[in-house]
């Protein structure tokens, strides 16, 4: 009876095939997720009386940070020795394979040195939230800089939306049967049909092991903080500037996750022998950061 009550998780990838083109499901998530982040922003924006003009370089600043921090956080903390020596991987969307049948062949033709690999578009393949959260933060360093904005005023309002769009990254990683979480028997047990780890590990009937949905539980974590950081902002709208809303999020989100890995497979193999994972270590300072920024704020309204 208990079995019966477990998802039998076997979406398609692709969301949109337009034939010259296909959308992963990955991919427009982490679009609804960017322009979920850029209507809310505005909507600040304007409710602070800060300047159209002030508001349009936001979003190429945030997209390239976000992007590039996430890309070179995968490469350098997950996957170093690969990709330290593959620097065109890690730069540009393509992979040096001898499986092209596994990826689109739109780059088959490039030539690569040797007549038995080829170049194929694979999209980025490995994206870190940790680099992205600290590309994030440079970008608007940057961003604030060049706009003549208090950079803390500017890190307190993203606080308050970006937790919406963590909430559709993670959505987009459970579309794509990865980050899967370790094996379980409660009752809403995920059986991931597209992930070659959870195949791996069959029971009596052929079927995948029910595990647990660790990106499920990040994307209801950062729903709820989302809701939270709005009311909060609702109640007390002159704490922007103090740093409490981006203390608040960074606490909030990086603590659900030192605990929600507890649940969740290694990504990779060399973890394995590790007390605590690499995304619960680069974890830490983020939540140690938080709570400095929250006792600042405090400190600072106090006076």
């Amino acid at each position: 009876m208990m079995q019966q009550l477990f998802i039998n998780w076997n979406p398609d990838v692709i969301a949109l095939n337009l034939g010259f083109i296909s959308i992963r499901w990955y991919s427009l998530c982490w679009c609804i997720g960017l322009v979920a982040v850029y209507l809310l922003m505005h909507h600040l924006y304007r409710q602070q009386k800060i300047s159209e003009e002030q508001f349009e370089p936001m979003f190429i600043y945030c997209f390239l940070g976000i992007l590039i921090g996430a890309r070179l956080g995968h490469c350098l903390f997950y996957e170093p020795s690969y990709f330290t020596h593959h620097i065109t991987e890690m730069l540009l969307p393509i992979r040096e394979t001898t499986n092209p049948e596994r990826w689109t062949k739109w780059l088959m033709w490039l030539p690569t040195g040797n007549a038995e690999t080829h170049w194929a578009a694979t999209g980025y393949e490995g994206l870190a939230s940790h680099g992205g959260t600290l590309g994030l933060m440079i970008a608007l360093f940057l961003y604030a800089k060049s706009q003549k904005l208090r950079f803390i005023h500017v890190l307190d309002n993203v606080g308050i939306v970006t937790p919406i769009c963590a909430c559709a990254i993670r959505l987009g990683n459970l579309m794509n049967s990865e980050i899967i979480g370790k094996v379980t028997t409660l009752p809403w047990g995920f059986r991931f049909f597209h992930s070659s780890e959870a195949l791996s590990t069959l029971d009596s009937a052929g079927l995948p092991l029910p595990r647990h949905p660790g990106q499920l539980y990040e994307a209801i974590c950062y729903a709820c903080f989302f809701f939270i950081g709005w009311y909060f902002y609702k109640k007390y709208p002159k704490r922007v500037g103090t740093g409490f809303f981006f203390g608040l999020c960074l606490f909030l989100i990086f603590t659900s996750r030192i605990l929600i890995e507890y649940t969740k497979e290694n990504q990779v193999d060399f973890e394995n022998g590790m007390l605590f994972n690499m995304g619960q270590l680069l974890s830490v300072p983020f939540v140690l950061l938080g709570i400095f920024c929250m006792w600042r704020a405090k400190k600072t309204t106090a006076n």
